[in-house]
């Protein structure tokens, strides 16, 4: 690689950010947006502009391995080939099974799933987007005969009105946002969050509607009913283009204004001001994401949102139209290539005849699967219960995704033979595997992705891939030819799979299908080099720059109208009791990104949250003896974690909120989804990960620790401990149950290397007040330190690591001891612009005595929130004085 700037794209969230990348003759890349493309113009989250912080080799999986044994990679395909063969022979394709991931590319996305729908003849295929879109695809197929996004993120900028349904867009799609949050500036667009907590996307928000969990379907009933019942129904586009729209009107005319406030816990007026301001304004988009689908109704929250759109004739249309927003940056990908298991490739129906016809003469198979494979959660109790017996799992870790997450692990370690494709040698999943293949990462592989707007692009290596890893799709296709199926499966470069996957789109469609990029059919490698982002449908002889959806009708189900689905309000699967009182609420923070592989790599990344937190409410805390930085005890029936406590004003009473991100590689006892139910919405299969009955109470830690260390930490073995790296070393959580009868010999193995002649060793105890005190340095800079305390320690972290390396003066030795800063110190606080790495200190320093008065004017001073825009929302809330605790 030449060190030129490479156009590619972000491999985070949905947004498809473009991405330009250089590599550093010291090692790493620069990284920036791309201002040329079409999703960011430029702009980067603090994620993606922290990519070039991800590349180390640190924990990568650079050769395949049988057994922990490493071996080559002939012997490896042979072995995997011969293992999956011999239980086909032995026990009938539906036998084996593939769980891939939304953050393969589209062509790794095509090969699996030709591979063992029309070559081993099962549709035992299901990815890890399973957990966060389905129920958007389940909606939409109903509604619209297919699986079709109407709009594009332009909507978004043109629209009055932005109705944000369970979507933190501010932290979840934050690039996103930012072009909603300048549309707004620039033209004064309303912004309604539906939401039962208070997020930094509430920050901007006209209105804030504080659901109760789970009551989505009801409040949007009410909407349509109200639509209906003040004359504000499109009766035209009604008439010409739908069905069943007096049987959907009749349902949601079930309930009165004052049930509905009741189950949404909402004063009517709120609910009232909602509706008469979606109902007067033409131009609304409805933006709604996982609090939607992560649901056991889920497909009826998104047909219920469908159809207040259909209703008010309001999609298809510049500014109009729901809007699912993708977390995965190939969901959309995934779902075009049938990489679920009740699809097919390139948007035809595994239920259709005719479309298995197709497929399996464009592929000229031998066989093509003509039935529903297990979905997502099915697939993991088919393992437990042995009728899968060989699992190839690519690019995910749902040992620590899946819902009751214990007993995945426990299934996937039953499992006859287990492969693993990933690039990282150790994760929760990868523990428990017979096989390990090292893939190449971000940076190292070429293929295309396709974001929420349905807009494809190219991700583009800069870098070469180490060791032996190699390619999804070079894996797929050498064990595939291995299984005798060498002529279907011989491609050498991805455009030649891209090429084939676009013919596939057009073949037999004659527009009767939503999904066509057949222009590209014929794709050159040159060609294909040099693609530029495009939005489908792109068919052969006719390129378009921008297209919406049914603005006009033109549905793809028989008749061609547009589908009204009737729903009614059904209460949670799960109810909450006396032994599991509080709402657990699961999701995404800021800078973190699934089970933290790359973003943990990032120092700055884990200065916002660096260690597993429970957002409660102040009064559920004080009800049960509970403080902010206090560490509990979080229990459902299916398992148990330990958070730090942060207490919050933006959750609701009787709800709790943690992030999904921590596993056991980082904390002791973290992993959410071991909380989690496998209860499932019946139709699109996704788990409900939003409504979960969980008890609360508090740990009971004899002593709580903190440490640094510019070296490598040995993570003991205490019942509560958190690990993060840090600028000039890592950081670690501690607490236990009991306390060490020594605490000196306790740090000398906490800090792994013994001091030497030159190091210089300080301590200090207090026995009775339960405090202890040590610190490393050698040459007089500070290399370790431990912090205990019998409570919850009160040590600022961010000047704790800022004092990693530095030269430590004779009177400032004391003062370190201590854990404080002095007033003639520098300490930023804990982080809230990860981008520059600003602290709240230093934002109400610059509040205070520079007389910064807004969130622009803090940014002026401080840089702060001028680049991603995702910290804005919490600088506003400390201009505001409303400021919230949190761990860390």
């Amino acid at each position: 690689m030449d060190g030129s700037w490479t156009k590619t794209t972000c491999p985070y969230c949905g947004v498809g950010c473009g991405v330009l990348a250089r590599l550093r003759a010291e090692g790493g890349a620069d990284v920036k947006g791309d201002q040329e493309h079409p999703a960011n113009f430029g702009g980067l989250c603090s994620k993606g502009s922290a990519l070039g912080e991800t590349l180390s080799l640190d924990d990568r999986l650079l050769h395949p391995q049988i057994e922990g044994v490493r071996t080559s990679w002939e012997e490896i395909l042979d072995f995997v080939a011969g293992k999956f063969t011999e239980t086909i022979r032995d026990h009938g394709p539906e036998s084996v099974a593939l769980y891939v991931s939304g953050q393969i590319l589209t062509e790794d996305y095509y090969v699996a799933n030709k591979l063992i729908k029309g070559y081993i003849g099962t549709a035992n295929i299901d990815t890890n987007s399973r957990l966060c879109m389905a129920s958007s695809v389940a909606g939409h197929k109903r509604a619209f005969g297919s699986d079709t996004v109407p709009g594009t993120y332009s909507d978004l900028e043109q629209a009055d009105l932005v109705v944000l349904v369970g979507s933190n867009l501010a932290w979840c799609h934050p690039v996103l946002f930012q072009r909603l949050a300048a549309a707004r500036r620039q033209r004064g667009t309303k912004i309604v969050v539906i939401d039962p907590r208070a997020t930094a996307t509430c920050e901007f928000a006209d209105l804030h509607l504080a659901i109760a969990a789970g009551t989505d379907v009801a409040l949007f009933c009410g909407l349509l009913a109200h639509l209906a019942a003040t004359n504000c129904l499109d009766s035209a586009y009604i008439a010409r283009h739908t069905v069943g729209s007096r049987e959907a009107v009749d349902a949601a005319s079930s309930l009165d204004l004052s049930e509905i406030a009741e189950l949404c816990d909402l004063p009517i007026s709120q609910i009232i001001d909602f509706y008469e301001l979606f109902a007067e304004t033409e131009r609304t988009v409805s933006v709604y994401s996982q609090g939607v689908n992560q649901s056991t109704s889920g497909t009826d929250k998104v047909n219920a949102i469908i159809n207040c759109h259909l209703a008010s004739g309001r999609i298809g249309k510049p500014g109009m139209g729901p809007f699912s927003v993708t977390g995965q940056p190939n969901a959309m990908g995934g779902r075009e290539v049938g990489g679920l298991a009740n699809m097919l490739a390139a948007h035809m129906e595994l239920g259709d005849a005719e479309h298995r016809r197709i497929v399996q003469d464009f592929w000229d198979s031998p066989r093509i699967a003509s039935a529903q494979g297990h979905k997502a959660v099915e697939l993991f109790d088919a393992v437990a219960d042995g009728r899968i017996k060989a699992l190839w799992i690519i690019a995910t870790n749902p040992v620590d995704s899946l819902p009751e997450a214990d007993r995945v692990r426990s299934a996937i370690d039953a499992c006859p033979f287990v492969v693993v494709s990933d690039v990282t040698r150790h994760t929760d999943t990868t523990a428990v595997a017979n096989v390990l293949l090292p893939a190449a990462a971000w940076g190292e592989k070429d293929g295309t992705v396709t974001n929420s707007e349905r807009r494809v692009s190219r991700q583009r290596a800069f870098l070469e891939p180490p060791g032996e890893a190699k390619p999804d799709w070079w894996q797929i296709c050498e064990v595939a030819k291995r299984m005798g199926y060498a002529e279907a499966f011989d491609f050498t470069r991805p455009h030649q799979i891209f090429a084939e996957y676009a013919a596939l789109t057009g073949y037999k469609n004659e527009g009767r299908r939503d999904l066509d990029i057949s222009a590209y059919a014929d794709v050159s490698v040159e060609d294909y080099d040099e693609l530029s982002p495009f939005q489908w449908p792109q068919r052969k002889g006719s390129l378009i720059a921008e297209t919406r959806f049914f603005g006009e009708g033109g549905f793809f189900t028989v008749d061609g109208r547009g589908r009204f689905i009737p729903t009614i309000p059904r209460s949670p699967a799960s109810q909450v009791s006396e032994a599991f009182p509080l709402v657990l609420n699961t999701g995404r923070i800021r800078d973190q990104w699934h089970t933290m592989t790359r973003t943990a790599k990032a120092p700055r990344l884990m200065t916002h949250y660096a260690e597993p937190f429970v957002e409660m409410h102040p009064d559920d805390a004080a009800d049960r003896g509970l403080g902010a930085g206090s560490l509990v005890v979080v229990e459902s029936p299916h398992g148990r974690v330990i958070l730090r406590v942060s207490i919050s004003l933006g959750v609701r009473r009787g709800n709790v909120f943690a992030p999904m991100h921590w596993t056991d590689r980082y904390a002791s006892l973290a992993r959410i989804d071991s909380l989690i139910s496998a209860l499932t919405d019946p139709i699109s299969g996704q788990p409900e990960s939003k409504f979960t009955p969980v008890a609360v109470r508090d740990l009971e830690a004899a002593w709580y620790g903190f440490a640094v260390s510019a070296r490598r930490i040995n993570v003991p073995d205490t019942v509560y401990h958190a690990m993060a790296p840090a600028k000039h070393g890592c950081r670690i959580e501690l607490a236990d149950l009991t306390a060490p009868d020594d605490w000196d010999a306790f740090a000398a193995r906490l800090f792994v290397e013994e001091a030497g002649p030159e190091d210089e060793l300080l301590t200090y105890r207090d026995v009775r007040a339960g405090r202890y005190r040590c610190a490393r340095l050698h040459d007089g800079r500070l290399m370790a330190a431990l912090f205990v305390s019998s409570i919850p320690l009160t040590v600022s972290r961010s000047w704790a690591v800022g004092e990693l390396g530095r030269p430590i003066a004779q009177a400032e030795r004391l003062r370190l001891l201590a854990g404080n800063p002095g007033a003639d110190v520098p300490d930023p606080g804990a982080t809230i612009c990860s981008c520059f790495e600003v602290g709240v200190n230093q934002i109400v320093e610059a509040i205070g005595k520079q007389g910064c008065a807004t969130v622009d004017a803090v940014g002026a001073c401080l840089k702060a929130g001028t680049n991603c825009g995702s910290c804005r929302a919490e600088i506003a809330r400390i201009i505001d004085g409303n400021t919230v605790s949190k761990a860390g």
